[in-house]
């Protein structure tokens, strides 16, 4: 499952670091290091966030078994 947590992180990610970007520059926040620390905590809210999708991915694709 880490493959496929690593292939939604790299969506899941940039998305998220872009939105955090796009909002710090809403509030006028034009500097770089205001602009860097939104892109890392998008980045960093995107980890658990993959794994919730990847986890729900993976039950969709891989359904149980009946024994």
């Amino acid at each position: 499952m880490l493959k496929l947590v690593a292939v939604v992180y790299i969506m899941v990610g940039s998305m998220l670091a872009g939105s955090f970007v796009v909002a710090a520059l809403t509030v006028d926040r034009m500097d770089a290091v205001s602009i860097s620390i939104a892109a890392l905590i998008g980045a960093l809210v995107a980890i658990p966030v993959s794994w919730f999708v990847a986890a729900r991915l993976n039950k969709v694709i891989r359904p149980a078994q009946a024994s």
